[in-house]
């Protein structure tokens, strides 16, 4: 595998890997249409600590002024968090964003796509896209999952989501979904689903075990690690506040792309920033086990996945 054109590794990052050190794939939407500012780089920095408190290299993904970084530098992560004009990219609109010089947050799917073209093997978000309740609106991190071998750790599918036919999707791409700890799927903001998962692992070792059998096996496909969130909120305190917040989003008449980011925006403000308190901590812990995670992985497959 070679590495795509306008696709530029942090030196950090490629000194990590050319040594066989545990790197962590972080998405930057968080940094760009995740939270306001200053909170926005502060929790960008956080994270990348996170996973080098918990041994391994962090590797942030974004698109800077029409190039697509893997591991962006202190400047840089700064640079993207002031960019006030910054888009998101996903795969559909990727290519339009670099092609003009732009600047652009990453997606599930784009940041897939970015960390498997540099070679790593392991990826820290907080919920994935998926199906939702809008006929025919489904997310491009669903074909992203199915494309790229990497092992996603997050917290289930975004709490907005339909997240019955989002594994649904996932089973039918041949995506396995593999809960840590429980034998259900996360909830995102709400601990638990009553979704049933057909595998669970209760170590990092067990998680990186499916990724290298999976591997092994000649399938294409990711790994979706569902990791529970910690005191997240209940059922039914997220259901009232997502109903509310639909009702706005009627009213305003918001679709497609826009949904997603201002139905979060106006959950926070409903709740009054729990669901902010909740993103946080599911987003800190997810990156402490991918690290844990990467980390394993290093130790029994330093070289699968890897760019020749």
């Amino acid at each position: 595998m070679t590495t795509p054109l306008r696709l530029r590794i942090g030196e950090h990052v490629e000194a990590a890997l050319n040594g066989g050190a545990p790197v962590v794939a972080l998405e930057s939407t968080v940094l760009t249409h995740g939270l306001p500012r200053p909170l926005n780089l502060d929790a960008g920095r956080r994270l990348q600590d996170v996973v080098r408190e918990a041994g391994a290299v962090p590797a942030t993904i974004g698109v800077l002024r029409g190039q697509v970084v893997v591991g962006l530098s202190e400047s840089e992560l700064a640079e993207l968090s002031e960019a006030r004009d910054a888009d998101k990219a996903s795969l559909w609109n990727l290519a339009a964003v670099v092609a003009r010089g732009g600047s652009a947050g990453t997606t599930v799917a784009t940041t897939l796509w970015a960390a498997h073209g540099a070679g790593i093997a392991v990826f820290a978000t907080g919920g994935i896209g998926g199906v939702h309740d809008v006929p025919f609106d489904e997310s491009a991190d669903l074909s992203a999952l199915a494309r790229y071998p990497l092992i996603t750790v997050c917290a289930g599918p975004k709490s907005i989501l339909d997240a019955s036919a989002t594994l649904e999707r996932l089973e039918t791409a041949g995506v396995p979904v593999v809960g840590f700890r429980s034998s259900r799927l996360a909830g995102f903001l709400v601990s638990l689903t009553d979704l049933e998962l057909p595998a669970r692992v209760d170590t990092p070792a067990q998680a990186a075990a499916v990724l290298r059998t999976q591997l092994e096996l000649g399938l294409s496909s990711g790994v979706v690690l569902s990791n529970p969130v910690s005191n997240g909120m209940t059922l039914e305190e997220f259901g009232s506040l997502r109903a509310r917040a639909e009702v706005e989003l009627a009213q305003r008449g918001i679709r497609g792309r826009e949904s997603t980011p201002f139905l979060l925006a106006e959950l926070a403000t409903l709740s009054e920033g729990a669901t902010v308190e909740v993103n946080t901590r599911l987003l800190e812990e997810n990156a402490r086990l991918a690290a844990q995670v990467a980390a394993a992985y290093a130790r029994v497959s330093p070289l699968v996945g890897a760019p020749s």
